[in-house]
């Protein structure tokens, strides 16, 4: 055989060996995978295409006290594309953007922009993350596979601003950040649930029938205390306060002092948890609860409940402040906000005397002032449920220089925040019990049944009954025409309360800018409500009584219009009222004496004759109704002529409890000359009633300068 024939058999035995050989090796490897190795190719890949994803939970929803709905859930429908899935043509694409733009409004334009922008070999293309349930629907008719439709939880504040601060808000995670939904996270969130899913060689999720799943754990809902109604009377006022005084901001708390349970609470500026993107991040800020501040008058408390305590005044021991308001201690000077003269130790708490108060608080041991602070809740939480609480600062006495302690007893040289302040004058109200403040009532499941409940907790006993007692004549007269906050007085309802004005500590000195304060709490017999308006540097006025007095006032009576307990007691105060009270009218002319009867609406008649009102009855300051009659007895004021001299000589009538109008009038009918301090209701008056004193000289009176049952024996010795 020739040598090509060889060749040619060779190649033909070595291809057919070949081929033979290429089944068995195919064989050999499908019997190792099979057999071998199967098992473990297996498990590998069902962790490549099998994955869990999460199922959300629903968060719980917020109340208020009556049950309204503050902050619930909404769906948002997503929509995104996918343009390099198998067979897809741009017909499709365009029917998906016209059915798109057709339920949202707007443009196709955008939406084509949106993909020609996405980098090349993009799969998942977002066209729009909010769109109406419409337009889900209608997309998924489509039944396009190129086309993503995603649902997801939204949090829906029903009522967008309102309790704001307290609510709080979340983030796009749907994790609470501050307030309620930050503290009770855990509570509202829930558990998210788990479902098994099959992915493809592209990574697209498949579901699988009959896959393991885990079903979601609901959120719990919340009660609050918060009342929806009193919240938007506080905020609707706030803000017109601050706009109206021109503040940088103000702040209102409403809280029920017998539970400690908030009823409002509010911040101006504020933000709108639905559209947090496009608000600025400070008014997000709980100033109520955040802020640290130096008080002012309003920590005055502090300074009266430890001196009556301690016995170290009483509350009709007479003051003598400096005729121009100011007095050095330890080298600074004290300044009241006016010369206030000579006045009782209550009066000092009603006119805010810094000078008496820091007189009284030197009396003290260092120690025992600073525990009766700690005692009233400074330095330390309240407890309050709610984040981003402050402590405040309040140093321990080794720490004070000299000017500490009376600096401090007038709300100086100490950093509180609202609530705290709040809390003590509920405290005071509350019969001398610190409660702890809380925002959450109830916990609810998703059936409705309460899982929690939020009791009321006492802290400690910090002021006695009896303390209170002395001191609340004192409080009650702030809010009156004497007082330094008659701007927040309300006819038929007792009021009590503290007025503040600080001067606030910037860059490491004290400067021309002010916060002004105002803390009041009714009824007095049985209070119901504890009221803080805080303002930061009003422009119209420094002083609390001006500026947030009357904002405090519209609270209130919008408030007595929601409480019913309320109006049936004012109901019945006001049906036992007199229709007036009798003036004073003796020493005045007759005919002053009957302009201001006639002014008052009251008959009266006259006895006597004369150009004088010498006698009247009823007394000043009976109750008079539409029946009551006045009798005025007339006379002619008691002359003396001295022959040795050729002086006339008058008596001097009895002018305090008159207006200074009065009091001029009576004095000019009497043939005296005047000399007027202060303004208001006349107090004081030199030479005494009854006096026989020469016409033509000067009678002092004295106005707003004290109480009238400690006038006969200051007034004594002279003026």
């Amino acid at each position: 055989m020739s040598d090509p024939v060889k060749y040619t058999k060779a190649r033909i035995l070595l291809v057919l060996g070949m081929t033979l050989l290429l089944p068995v090796a195919i064989g050999i490897q499908m019997l190792r995978i099979q057999v071998f190795e199967g098992q473990a190719l297996r498990d590998l890949w069902s962790a490549q295409a099998i994955d869990v994803v999460p199922i959300p939970s629903q968060r719980g929803n917020i109340l208020d006290a009556r049950g309204r709905i503050l902050v619930s859930n909404t769906v948002t429908y997503s929509v995104a594309i996918d343009p390099l899935v198998p067979n897809t043509r741009p017909e499709q694409i365009s029917q998906i953007l016209d059915t798109l733009s057709a339920h949202t409004g707007r443009p196709v334009s955008e939406y084509r922009r949106r993909i020609q922008q996405a980098p090349t070999g993009s799969r998942y293309i977002v066209l729009d993350r909010s769109v109406p349930r419409s337009a889900y629907v209608a997309l998924r008719e489509l039944r396009y596979r190129n086309t993503i439709l995603e649902e997801n939880y939204r949090r829906r504040y029903n009522y967008d601003q309102l309790a704001a601060h307290v609510l709080g808000y979340v983030n796009h995670e749907i994790r609470g950040q501050m307030g309620l939904e930050a503290s009770y996270d855990r509570i509202l969130r829930g558990r998210d649930g788990e479902q098994q899913v099959q992915r493809d060689r592209l990574g697209r999720i498949r579901s699988m029938v009959g896959a393991p799943r885990r079903q979601p754990v609901e959120g719990h809902t919340l009660k609050t205390t918060i009342d929806a109604h009193i919240q938007a009377i506080v905020e609707e006022e706030l803000r017109e306060g601050v706009r109206r005084t021109r503040s940088n901001y103000g702040s209102v708390i409403v809280l029920d002092p017998r539970t400690g349970a908030v009823r409002a609470m509010a911040n101006y500026p504020t933000f709108n948890p639905n559209i947090l993107r496009l608000e600025e991040a400070p008014n997000r800020r709980n100033f109520a609860i955040s802020d640290m501040i130096e008080p002012g008058s309003t920590f005055k408390l502090v300074t009266a409940i430890a001196a009556v305590e301690q016995n170290v005044v009483t509350l009709n021991e007479v003051f003598e402040t400096p005729e121009n308001g100011v007095r050095m201690i330890h080298g600074q000077a004290m300044r009241d906000h006016n010369p206030l003269g000579t006045l009782d130790f209550e009066n000092a708490i009603k006119k805010s005397s810094n000078i008496a108060t820091a007189e009284v608080s030197m009396r003290l041991p260092r120690e025992t002032f600073f525990q009766y602070a700690r005692n009233l809740g400074f330095g330390t939480h309240t407890g309050i449920d709610l984040t981003h609480e402050e402590a405040g600062r309040m140093q321990r006495p080794y720490q004070w220089s000299a000017v500490t302690l009376p600096w401090m007893s007038i709300g100086y040289e100490v950093q509180v925040t609202p609530l705290q302040m709040v809390m003590a004058y509920a405290a005071f109200a509350n019969n001398g019990t610190l409660m702890r403040p809380y925002v959450v009532d109830e916990v609810l499941d998703e059936f409705g049944n309460v899982i929690q409940k939020t009791r009321p907790t006492a802290i400690r006993r910090a002021i006695r009954p009896e303390t209170i007692r002395k001191l609340m004549p004192a409080f009650e007269g702030v809010v009156t025409e004497d007082g330094t906050a008659q701007f927040a007085s309300i006819e038929g309802i007792t009021i009590g309360g503290k007025t503040g004005t600080a001067q606030k500590f910037i860059d490491g000195r004290y400067r021309n800018r002010y916060r002004a304060s105002f803390i009041g709490f009714y009824p007095t017999d049985e209070p119901r409500y504890v009221v803080m308006v805080l303002l930061d540097e009003p422009r119209t006025s420094i002083f609390g009584g001006f500026v947030s007095g009357p904002i405090f006032r519209q609270i209130t009576s919008r408030i007595m219009g929601l409480d019913e307990h309320l109006q049936r007691e004012i109901v019945d105060e006001v049906q036992q009222l007199p229709v007036a009270h009798v003036p004073m009218l003796r020493g005045m002319s007759a005919q002053n004496a009957k302009a201001s009867l006639e002014n008052l609406r009251m008959r009266f008649n006259t006895e006597g004759e004369g150009s004088l009102v010498i006698a009247q009855n009823p007394e000043p300051g009976a109750g008079a109704d539409r029946s009551t009659r006045v009798t005025l007895t007339l006379g002619n004021p008691v002359v003396q002529v001295d022959e040795s001299v050729d002086r006339v000589r008058g008596e001097v009538p009895e002018l305090r409890g008159m207006s200074m109008r009065q009091a001029m009038l009576a004095l000019t009918a009497s043939g005296f000359e005047i000399q007027q301090i202060g303004s208001g209701t006349v107090y004081a008056q030199f030479p005494l009633p009854g006096s026989i004193y020469e016409t033509g000289r000067e009678v002092t009176i004295r106005g707003r300068a004290r109480s009238m049952n400690t006038l006969t024996s200051a007034t004594a010795g002279g003026n």
